[in-house]
């Protein structure tokens, strides 16, 4: 993807940035209860929006999610920045939208660099 299409939110994957293909049907807010997740659980593709960088309560419900057994793509969209790329695939987001200014400031190879989110086991490097 060149950077002239950075004007616009992209998706960050493993394998870079992505134009936005469809929208997902279903935004949850990071005060979701997560009482409510079971009924959601028949969208094909669920959002989870992160207001800021620094409300990580999105990663909970992605996490919650993937333990009640959804199968469906799990969408961050939102305020993530590249350093939390390799937090929001462990947890169970299968993408992250990037809004287009951070996009700007972080690009594509910022993120790829973070793509190798499963080679880092911090349990084995604590256990040396």
């Amino acid at each position: 993807m060149s950077d002239e299409t950075l004007s616009q939110d992209v998706l960050a994957r493993d394998d870079g940035f992505h134009p936005i293909d469809h929208d997902a049907p279903i935004v949850l807010a990071p005060d979701t209860d997560p009482a409510t997740l079971p009924d959601r659980m028949h969208h094909p593709l669920i959002a989870i929006d992160f207001p800021a960088f620094s409300d990580g309560r999105g990663f909970t419900l992605a996490r919650r999610l993937r333990e009640l057994g959804y199968k469906g793509t799990l969408r961050a969209s939102g305020r993530l920045i590249a350093d939390q790329y390799a937090m929001a695939r462990r947890v169970g987001f299968d993408e992250v939208q990037v809004a287009a200014d951070i996009a700007a400031r972080q690009p594509q190879d910022q993120w790829l660099a973070r793509a190798d989110w499963k080679a880092w086991d911090h349990r084995e490097n604590l256990a040396g």
